[in-house]
């Protein structure tokens, strides 16, 4: 077993179109807060992950040049790409290279610049995100196309609506509404999301995420480095990756996504914790809501709730502050906002001001179990992450 690992400063931009910065001064917004949290300098890094899927912005090596203008030059660099879950790989990254002891402090940097295409463009490299040739080429499948087959199959299979599915952007939004850094900080009722236009049947446009610049980073640090730094760290107690097929018709189960399975039960194993009914042993969680339909089916796929019953946690209020267990405060991917790249790093930085009770009024969860969990899907399910966090250090 290698070195604890513990998050000793968090960093976060504020998420929408920001065509007010480059994407390195994007990237500076989150690290400068990340170094004044730790109180930390560019010079005490030893490694960087930097997580961009770009394509989509100006800067072909991103990586280089967030690192320059940050002043890490010199430091082992890598750019991480795993689809939407580029951000948890990048954290990935460096929990590895602070566990493994190559290094005493990393860094994860996410940062995405969508907005510097066109959506047409946007829309068209997202749908790429799997079996190119094949789905793309062959068949026009868009991103949304691809998570409405799985909301038909969902609805079928279990009786879900439409209307069950909007009580997943509601409530996000309703969170986002308090959280000042999210692209969308307003609420919105059931009539504007059953009314607004379909993107691919059924999911409409307030059951998709939008097209999101911004930027997350996180430091993390070895044991003994984190007691000199931090007398509140937040511990990483596990991490489970899986991957998943790049053609979706080679898939057995529409209703849930295999990797993100695979990778709970992963992280759940590392963490010594059961993989059923495992809402009890958290106090918030930040679930990959590219669409409403995904955050259901987190709910299954990380144990929650048994196959089926994801809906009625929307449809209950079980997923509020007060419920079961609350998911996405800071407004999820779908109303605080996707930047791919980052999205992995911000769900980290939410949950570890969450754990040490330092979210927005109003979107602040009890905290009572010192328990946290991100899920981060890449595609469809050709990448997940499941991150479990906590203020309890790790056992041996």
């Amino acid at each position: 077993m290698g070195r604890k690992v513990a998050i000793v400063g968090i960093g976060h931009s504020k998420f929408g179109v920001r065509n007010d910065v480059n994407i390195a001064e994007l990237a500076w917004e989150s690290i400068k807060q990340a170094f004044e949290s730790s109180n930390l300098e560019p010079k005490d890094i030893q490694y960087i992950s930097v997580s961009n899927v770009g394509g989509w912005s100006g800067e072909p090596l991103p990586a280089v040049v967030v690192s320059e203008y940050a002043g890490l030059t010199g430091k082992p660099l890598h750019r991480v790409e795993a689809a939407c879950a580029s951000g948890s790989s990048a954290v990935f990254n460096a929990y590895n290279a602070v566990s493994s002891g190559q290094a005493d402090i990393a860094m994860a940097i996410g940062v995405e610049k969508m907005n510097e295409s066109p959506t047409p463009t946007v829309v068209e490299f997202i749908g790429r995100a799997g079996n190119y040739f094949w789905e793309f080429e062959n068949f026009g499948l868009t991103f949304p196309g691809y998570y409405a087959l799985y909301a038909t199959a969902y609805m079928s299979k279990y009786g879900a609506s439409e209307e069950d599915l909007c009580q997943v952007a509601i409530k996000n939004h309703y969170y986002a509404s308090m959280n000042p850094k999210a692209q969308f900080q307003r609420k919105i009722d059931m009539p504007t999301c059953m009314n607004s236009r379909y993107i691919a049947w059924p999911l409409k446009l307030f059951d998709s995420s939008p097209i999101t610049d911004g930027s997350a980073a996180v430091i993390l640090a070895s044991e003994d480095v984190a007691k000199k730094i931090t007398d509140s760290p937040v511990w990483i107690h596990s991490i489970g990756a899986a991957s998943g097929s790049a053609n979706l018709s080679k898939r057995n189960d529409f209703t849930g996504l295999e990797a993100a399975q695979l990778a709970a039960k992963m992280a759940y194993k590392k963490a010594g914790l059961e993989t059923e009914n495992t809402a009890k042993y958290f106090d918030a969680a930040e679930v990959h809501d590219c669409f409403t339909i995904a955050e259901i089916m987190a709910y299954e796929d990380l144990g929650f709730v048994k196959r089926g019953e994801g809906y009625k946690l929307a449809k209950e209020g079980q997923t509020y502050i007060g419920g079961l267990i609350p998911v996405n405060l800071s407004g999820g991917l779908k109303a605080k906002g996707h930047p791919i790249g980052a999205t992995g790093e911000s769900m980290v930085v939410e949950l570890t001001k969450q754990l040490l009770n330092k979210a927005d009024k109003g979107r602040q969860a009890t905290i009572k179990n010192g328990r946290a969990i991100s899920h981060n899907v890449g595609g469809t399910g050709h990448y997940a992450y499941v991150t479990i966090l906590g203020l309890d250090k790790p056992k041996d």
